[in-house]
Order: structure tokens, then sequence, then C-alpha cells
């Protein structure tokens, strides 16, 4: 199937109508995202959660997660917290406190999910950092950021992701993917970086 030469407006087109059915907010870092957390929740950087541990004001506290994912609790020390549901650091935390107190009650509740934030880069109309609401595409995470600039090169569109093996570069040609009507779209997670190259 060969494509219009107008390519970058056809594509913005269809960019604006995916784009409607999801919410995000851009830029702004005092905006809090309410979204509710669910039981299977993975936690990550920037979140704030309430730690209560029963008959215990000392060791009760509200913490944000840090960048590298991790928390400071009093005697349970450092804790890595990205990643993990309310319910598995609620388990760990209390491992970590048996050494001092005994059978000690424990609860981890998400007071603030801030985490759920992608990065739209490189050629696109509105490059911004942009809080999501709702699992998204790379054509989502476009058209939020405006569609492609007319410098754009929509075939080589790069994801940036961090994981537990290490940073992943995911290159994906959405010209392609636009074409292709059988073509399984490709879903970010939070944190992930889109860049869109130029010319």
């Amino acid at each position: 199937m060969k494509l219009s030469t107008n390519w970058n407006a056809v594509f913005g087109t269809i960019c604006l109508f995916a784009g409607l059915a999801h919410v995000a907010i851009a830029g702004d870092s005092s905006t809090k995202t309410p979204v509710s957390a669910g039981h299977d929740y993975r936690l990550g950087p920037e979140d704030v959660i309430d730690v209560f541990v029963w008959k215990e004001p000392d060791l009760s506290t509200s913490v944000v997660i840090r960048p590298d994912g991790k928390i400071s609790l009093p005697l349970a020390n450092e804790l890595e917290a990205s990643g993990k549901t309310a319910a598995e650091l609620q388990r760990e935390i209390t491992e970590r406190l048996r050494v001092y107190i005994s059978e000690p009650i424990v609860n981890v509740m998400v007071k603030q999910i801030n985490s759920l934030k992608i990065s739209v880069l490189g050629e696109v109309r509105k490059p911004d950092v942009y809080r999501i609401k709702n699992r998204i595409t790379v054509l989502d995470a476009i058209a939020m950021a405006g569609g492609f600039t007319d410098l754009a090169r929509p075939n080589r569109v790069i994801v940036l992701r961090n994981t537990a093996e290490g940073p992943q570069r995911i290159r994906i040609n959405v010209r392609q993917t636009v074409a292709d009507s059988a073509a399984l779209p490709f879903y970010l997670q939070a944190q992930d970086t889109v860049y869109v190259e130029g010319r």
C-alpha cells in the first residue's frame, strides 16, 4: 500500500483521534494523578506511601519513593520499593521489624501515585513529560505530544525503557504500524521515554 506524500498530516489526524480516549496532564509536577491503586499496582519513583506499624507511632510514617526506587524507614533501614506491590513491601518491612519487635503488625497504603508518567521527546510538537491514567500505545503518546513535526522520521521512533536487566532501546516503525492493519500496538510502561528521530 502506497502512502500519501502528505503522510504527516494524515498521521496527525489519526493520532488526534487515537489520543482522545486517553487523558494526560503535562509538565506541572505538583499535579497528582488521581488513580486508585489496585492490589496488583506496582510502586514506582515519586509515589508516596503510608507505613503504619500498630502500637509503634515512632515507626509509622509517610515516605516518598526516591528516584533510585528505594525508601528508608526507622529500624527497617533501606529497602527497594519500586516494582513491588504494597502487599509485597508490607511483608518485607514486617520481616525486617521482627528483629526488633515481637510480631509486628504493618500496613502499607499507597497515598499518591506519581510514577505513572512517560516522556515524549524529539521531533514532536509538544515534547514534555506526561502523566497518564491508562495503558497507552506509542501512537497515543505521540498524539499527546501534538503529533510529528515536519522533520520527524516516523520510521525511526525509539522507546527507552529501564528494566531489571538494564536499559533497553526498542525501535518502533510507526509508519509501518499505521500502514499494516494486522500490526499489534506497542504498549508503553510507566517511566518510558519515546524519542522521535529527525531528518
